[in-house]
């Protein structure tokens, strides 16, 4: 397993130049006073979690979710919500999204309607949609909505996980998921440039702190009350 992984994180290194498109999407956004929704369902919804209100992690972020859509509140239910026509746009249209916003869909299929219609949705609204998917995952998977996330994107970032999530044993894979390895990582590779590129333009990037260093509840306050009233996930 550990070869698969460290295979698939030298692919992501690979693709570079889509995580630089990326970071700038998310950078334009930022500079102009808009914020970032993270959408996800199932088990992309761990990766939502690590865009939002996490030590090091853009405080600009606001979580676009349901509760029936995670797996712990019921696992049969959340994966008929996510396949459930018309949940997508409803989740877009509470979010009321607009530009300067970008949309982000966590989605290693990319196959189900609830990701799909949340990127169709934001794109009608002329809100930009950073899709982070799996290209070969989806190719392999059952089509529930008659096309992909992908395919209504405005950059891809490309997990490049394996068809059905699993890499062992290597002759018949049916464990050691990796799709939640390879999206934070990427997500952190997109931090890492997103950084980069604030530095070189002198732009301060509005990043949360560790609660638990001196001086971190200081600095996340102010954070707090910049985006606090656009999105309302910061509250009590």
């Amino acid at each position: 397993m550990r070869r698969q992984v460290r295979e698939l994180l030298d692919e992501l290194d690979a693709r570079e130049a889509d995580i630089g498109r990326a970071a700038s999407l998310v950078l334009d956004s930022i500079e102009a006073g808009g914020i970032v929704h993270a959408a996800g369902a199932g088990h992309s919804l761990a990766m939502v979690c690590e865009t939002f209100y996490r030590a090091g992690g853009l405080a600009p972020v606001r979580p676009l979710w349901e509760p029936e859509l995670l797996p712990l509140a019921g696992a049969r239910r959340s994966s008929a919500i996510e396949r459930e026509p018309g949940r997508g746009r409803a989740a877009v249209a509470r979010a009321n999204p607009a530009p300067p916003d970008v949309m982000v869909v966590f989605s290693t299929s990319g196959r189900n309607p609830y990701p799909v219609e949340i990127a169709q949705e934001s794109l009608a609204r002329n809100v930009p949609v950073l899709a982070v998917t799996s290209l070969p995952a989806s190719a392999a998977a059952t089509d529930r909505s008659g096309t992909r996330l992908a395919d209504h994107a405005t950059v891809v970032l490309d997990t490049g996980v394996p068809p059905g999530d699993v890499v062992e044993p290597e002759e018949e894979p049916r464990t050691a998921a990796v799709s939640t390895i390879l999206g934070a990582y990427l997500w952190s590779a997109l931090l890492t440039e997103l950084d980069r590129l604030a530095t070189a333009r002198d732009v301060t990037l509005p990043v949360w702190t560790s609660a638990n260093v001196p001086g971190g509840d200081e600095r996340n306050a102010a954070l707090m009350a910049r985006y606090g009233e656009r999105i309302p996930e910061l509250g009590a």
